[in-house]
């Protein structure tokens, strides 16, 4: 058994930070860096964890997961030096949130939990840290389509919803024709109207907008690839065909997906 084998790994992960940080001797790059400089690696990590998810790479996920884990003890490390917090603290604080929102596991309350009971959990913790609107704690570099969604729920939890699907689809009409008849300078507004209307119709079916429009950024994906691979097998640059010989080709992909 190896010397670091020997050593439980969550402390050897915390040591090799600290060592990485040490004024004297330690990493050049990883001592100049701060919680913003760091904060762009952490969100690109989460996505690459994702990635491995989607690819069904057990492997990669495992390696992916280290990565994600490494940017927790970094920021963890350097809230330590600032002498704001440790790792200790942080894996407390997650371990009581987690206790205080499952009361019927942790707790004396019966039955199972639901949405409502999960939500209502949360608004208290926010409410115990001071907040005072249903917004608070929406996470503003949350992708745009899942903070959308994320909105629309808090907002709807108090009442603010339309009562049908007409209300949404109406909107989404009007937003369309403003769009149609925004100036140049407007055009980013309106165009965010468009779509924040339409997360509210998909949110509406039950739908996870941004797994949505990554599932249909995926298929198009691949069926534009497939569409330049049946071009060049038939001795066509597929950037020169036509607009008319191009959707030939969409529907040759098309139907070759419906009957595999």
């Amino acid at each position: 058994m190896t010397k670091n084998a020997e050593i439980p790994q969550l402390q050897r992960l915390l040591k090799v930070m600290a060592r990485l940080r040490d004024p004297d001797g330690g990493c050049e790059w990883d001592r100049a860096q701060d919680f913003k400089s760091i904060a762009p690696y952490t969100i690109e990590e989460a996505y690459e964890v994702s990635d491995a998810i989607e690819r069904g790479d057990m492997a990669e996920l495992k390696s992916e997961l280290g990565d994600l884990l490494l940017q927790v003890v970094f920021h963890a490390r350097m809230a330590e030096e600032a002498g704001l917090f440790a790792f200790d603290d942080v894996a407390r604080s997650i371990s009581d949130k987690m206790e205080s929102r499952h009361p019927h596991i942790f707790g004396e309350e019966t039955g199972q939990m639901d949405a409502k009971r999960w939500e209502d959990l949360k608004a208290d913790e926010r409410s115990g840290t001071g907040s005072t609107s249903a917004m608070d704690g929406v996470a503003g570099a949350l992708p745009a389509l899942m903070r959308s969604e994320k909105l629309q729920k808090r907002a709807a939890r108090i009442g603010f919803e339309w009562h049908d699907m007409k209300g949404p689809r109406d909107k989404l009409a009007e937003e369309l024709q403003e769009l149609d008849e925004a100036s140049e300078a407007e055009r980013l507004v309106e165009a965010g109207d468009v779509l924040f209307v339409a997360v509210n119709i998909i949110r509406r079916y039950g739908v996870d907008a941004e797994q949505a429009l990554k599932a249909s950024n995926s298929k198009f994906e691949r069926r534009f690839r497939q569409m330049e691979e049946l071009a060049a097998q038939d001795g066509n640059a597929f950037e020169n065909l036509s607009l008319d010989e191009q959707e030939a080709y969409w529907q040759r992909v098309k139907k070759i997906e419906r009957t595999s």
